[in-house]
Order: structure tokens, then C-alpha cells, then sequence
């Protein structure tokens, strides 16, 4: 059977954005447009618009509509401005359609075939380098992970601009809180917690079990 994926990017929008309070209609416009699909594995094509994480590489995953959407709703994406996407692969493409210019940073690994060949219309800058280090290309009006960690680590907040945001779920036990994180006039960061969610934590992240006699 071949899947609508046309029809399943609108029940999307329709029944996992719009219900979930997700009234930035910059978001919505992009969504409806990006096809999630190129983002996924073969074989995991049917989880492109379900209610699901999707693995695109090792350790590495493409977070639930409804978790992402919230997010980029957090951080307002708008026309114009820079955006840095750490692990954010589905959130760099919305972001290049809304208009702005992006990079999309991956660890060693993560740029598969499946990534690298959706990007290979050099919308959205590609690199692959350490996700928790500076970027030369700081600062950034907008920073967004596409997973969880148990805490935003300082170098992504000290990457934002004057007014810039940063949206990222820390996580450290069972349910995580997304975070939005702001550069206020006088350069100090502020955050706040906005909802809850459980994207699987980075594998960057993850902590190695300490062995135990």
C-alpha cells in the first residue's frame, strides 16, 4: 500500500500542532510544506507523522510533531535571523522554509546518507563537529535541539545573540521539561520551563553506568 504522505502531513498539523496549542502560524505554514518523510530511514517511513520518535541514526532521533512544534513555537522563529539546529534535522528544515539562515550540527556519524541527501540543496548549512562545543559561526538568534539532555550545557548559551533564544528539553529521570532560554538587553540568560516532554537524551549525553563490584 503507498502511503498519503500529503494527506498525513495535514492530519499532522491538524491533530498533533494545532490541538497542542500551536497557534505560530509561520510554524504551521512550514510544516505543512516539509516532507518529514526524507528525514526517516527506509523502513521507517510509516513513523514520519505518527505520534513517535524517529531514529535516523545511532543515538540520534527525529522528536514527536507535537514536542517540536511547541518548541519552535517557543523560540519564534522569524525571517532573516540565524539559527543554529543541534541534532535538529526536521527543525533546520522548517526553519529554512520560515526563512531564516541555518545551520544544522550533527556529531561524527550523524550526517548518514538519508541526512546529507535531504540537505544537498545547501538550503540549510551542513557540519558535523562536537554538539556541546562553540560554533565559529556564533552568535545565533535562534538555537534548537531536536533531543534531550540532562542540562543545556554553557557553550549553546553563551553561542546566543542579543535577544536570541535557545529551546531544549533537560532531562534527567523519566519526564523531561523543555526550556526556553533568552539573552535579554542587558546579556544576561533567563529560562523558563514550558512543558513537559520525553525525547530520548542525546548519546552524547548519556551517562556510562559506573561499574560495580
Amino acid at each position: 500500500m503507498t502511503l498519503d504522505f500529503h494527506a498525513a502531513r495535514e492530519n499532522m498539523v491538524e491533530n498533533q500542532v494545532r490541538t497542542n496549542d500551536v497557534t505560530d502560524h509561520p510554524v504551521q505554514d512550514a510544516m505543512r510544506v516539509i516532507s518529514r518523510e526524507r528525514l526517516c530511514p527506509p523502513g521507517k517511513l510509516h513513523l514520519a507523522y505518527a505520534e513517535a520518535v524517529v531514529e535516523y541514526a545511532p543515538g540520534l532521533f527525529l522528536m514527536q510533531p507535537r514536542d517540536i512544534s511547541k518548541l519552535l513555537q517557543a523560540v519564534r522563529p522569524r525571517p532573516g535571523e540565524r539559527a543554529l539546529a543541534l541534532c535538529a534535522p526536521y527543525a533546520a528544515a522548517v526553519m529554512a522554509q520560515i526563512g531564516l539562515e541555518v545551520t544544522l550540527r550533527l556529531p561524527e556519524g550523524g550526517a548518514g546518507d538519508v541526512i546529507s541527501s535531504a540537505f544537498a540543496d545547501g538550503k540549510v548549512a551542513l557540519e558535523t563537529a562536537d554538539i556541546a562545543a562553540m560554533s565559529d559561526g556564533a552568535p545565533y538568534d535562534v538555537i534548537i535541539v531536536e533531543g534531550a539532555v540532562p542540562r543545556a550545557p554553557r557553550a549553546w548559551l553563551d553561542m546566543l545573540a542579543q535577544g536570541g533564544r535557545l529551546g531544549v528539553v533537560e532531562r534527567s529521570g523519566p519526564v523531561g521539561r523543555a526550556k526556553l532560554y533568552k539573552r535579554g538587553p542587558d546579556g544576561l540568560i533567563a529560562g523558563r520551563e514550558i512543558f513537559d516532554a520525553t525525547p530520548p537524551v542525546l548519546a552524547a549525553f548519556r551517562e556510562t553506568p559506573a561499574f560495580v563490584f
